[in-house]
């Protein structure tokens, strides 16, 4: 495993993180679910990415027991609140009440102290930024948590949050991001501002939600039991990638893998990691062998060729629209 530091933080991270997100507590069993954190532990992972609203919390629990028994100096576990995890009006957002109480019922679910990294997971147009960044201040002031992130975030609102975390004396230093060779909204806005900032991208669906492990072949259906069937496991996220052209074209990056002596999958995953303001890229698995594909693609170095040859075959198919950094439902 190679590590990358968190943006302009001290922080390291191994450049291949796991998350839980639609696995751990919904799609797998949890002996499976511990299997996989196994598998990553024994690859050398040591950055563990969940959220309170995964698997309406059962995601949180699952990870927090599979890591109980290890050295916690030794991990770095991040998560994440803003989405609904309860029916009450203040049982989502960025507001200081609902802050303050998630990261209590996140760090007893997770069986820790503290987190390495809490993130905002979108940007919360009904509440101040400055009520949320105040609140993210003493989560950190009082220990529950050594640096801030955000998700999905604009540029601009990373430039409006930059000098009030500054202010208050916090440390954001990263953003999550969708980013794939098929998903490139972040390159033109995003990339730029944080790279000024300081702050780094840990980037989530590197496989652009399994379209790029080659799995998924035109004029077929979706193979059974795969995420494109399962509403539960982000079908809704898998279904833009989902039509004859996109999974085509795909199938054309095969060869290329292989002369590279990849897998495609590590070919997507190596892909993202060639940006050099991603600290982390996060895979998900549902079986250990997965982990032990996907881990080969840390310090894989693609050389200027390859690269191209890979913008020839998906050049017009890729999104690169800034506009999509987030969803259009967040907004007022």
């Amino acid at each position: 495993m190679e590590f990358r530091h968190l943006g302009r933080s001290g922080l390291m991270v191994s450049e291949i993180s796991y998350g839980n997100w639609i696995t751990h507590g919904s799609q797998v069993e949890e002996d499976a679910a511990f299997a996989c954190v196994r598998a990553a532990l024994d690859a050398g992972i040591t950055t563990f990415d969940t959220a309170d609203v995964y698997a309406g919390t059962r995601a949180e629990d699952v990870l927090g027991r599979a890591l109980e028994n290890e050295r916690r100096e030794g991990l770095e576990i991040f998560t994440k609140v803003y989405w609904p995890t309860g029916p009450g009006r203040n049982d989502r957002g960025l507001s200081r009440k609902h802050i303050m109480e998630s990261i209590n019922g996140s760090l007893r679910r997770l069986r820790t102290d503290y987190v390495d990294l809490y993130q905002a997971h979108r940007y919360d147009y009904n509440t101040p930024l400055e009520e949320t960044m105040e609140a993210f201040a003493d989560v950190v002031h009082s220990g529950k948590a050594h640096y801030i992130g955000v998700s999905e975030w604009t540029a601009e609102q990373l430039r409006a949050a930059h000098p009030l975390a500054r202010e208050l004396h916090i440390p954001l230093v990263s953003n999550q991001p969708q980013y794939s060779l098929l998903w490139r909204v972040i390159e033109t806005e995003v990339v730029p501002a944080s790279e000024e900032l300081g702050i780094g991208q840990i980037v989530w669906s590197p496989m652009a939600q399994g379209v790029l492990s080659g799995k998924y072949l035109p004029g077929q259906p979706p193979p059974a039991g795969s995420r494109a069937t399962d509403e539960k496991s982000g079908a809704g996220f898998i279904s833009r990638f989902m039509n004859d052209d996109v999974l085509t074209r795909v199938q054309q990056l095969k060869p290329l893998a292989e002369q590279a002596g990849l897998s495609m999958a590590q070919l997507a995953v190596a892909w993202v990691l060639q940006n050099p303001n991603v600290s982390s890229a996060i895979i998900g698995a549902s079986r250990p062998e997965q982990v032990h594909d996907n881990v080969k693609a840390a310090g894989v170095k693609l050389d200027a060729d390859l690269l191209q040859a890979i913008d020839d075959i998906v050049g017009p198919i890729v999104e690169r629209d800034p506009a999509k950094t987030e969803s259009p439902a967040q907004r007022p």
